[in-house]
């Protein structure tokens, strides 16, 4: 099968997060790396405007690592939703959970992760940060409050899981899916691609992908 292939022979890829979301979206997509988790504290930025707040929060976590490990990349990254220009970040309580579910039902939101990928031996560092919409269902008070029992909402931006349970809550998506997980896979890789760190196998082929289909 076609396959990424790291071009290095040792593991040169750090993901600066604890999230298991991220560290999922990494491990489908075929890459190899570790994972050393930030111990940025995320209080010390001030709240901004949300595109630019995600990025210094993902700039943030990936430079503190990639400084005690400067011959490594680094993948920082951070998610946030946004409703009518609020964010959004992990419910403290039950009571906040169901305020942000509330303020959810029946609207579009914005779900931004700021993503940033660096090296500090080779001076390098690119960041961004994606946008997708997202517009939920209209939620009864029974539909709420079961899935508040359920705990997924709790360490969740937005107090819900797409991944998860919370796929009933979701109507339709407009953009990365995987940027509402936690990671715009998509883009991750074309940057690690340009950057001439991942390459794809050209001598195995998927179905004689050159050759002609069999129906």
């Amino acid at each position: 099968m076609n396959t990424i292939e790291n071009k290095n022979e040792k593991p040169f890829l750090i993901l600066a997060s604890k999230s298991a979301r991220r560290r999922y979206l990494l491990k489908q997509a075929g890459i190899s790396f570790s994972v050393i988790p930030s111990g940025f504290d995320e209080s010390t930025v001030p709240v901004s405007s949300p595109e630019i707040y995600v990025r210094i929060l993902a700039e943030s976590k990936a430079k503190d690592i990639s400084d005690k490990y400067p011959e490594s990349w680094v993948i920082g990254a951070d998610t946030v939703v946004v409703i009518d220009g609020k964010i959004l970040g992990k419910p403290l309580s039950r009571t906040d959970a169901r305020s942000m579910l509330k303020s959810l039902s029946g609207q579009t939101h914005e779900v931004l992760t700021g993503y940033c990928i660096c090296c500090a031996a080779k001076e390098r560092l690119f960041s961004e940060t994606i946008k997708t919409e997202v517009l939920f269902k209209n939620l009864s008070e029974d539909e709420i409050e079961w899935y508040i029992h359920t705990k997924e909402p709790f360490d969740k931006a937005g107090a819900y899981a797409i991944q998860g349970l919370g796929t009933f809550l979701v109507k339709s998506v407009n953009g990365s899916y995987t940027n509402v997980v936690g990671l715009p896979v998509c883009e991750v890789i074309e940057f690690l691609i340009k950057e001439g760190l991942l390459g794809f196998d050209s001598i195995k082929r998927i179905n004689n992908v050159d050759g002609p289909v069999n129906t």
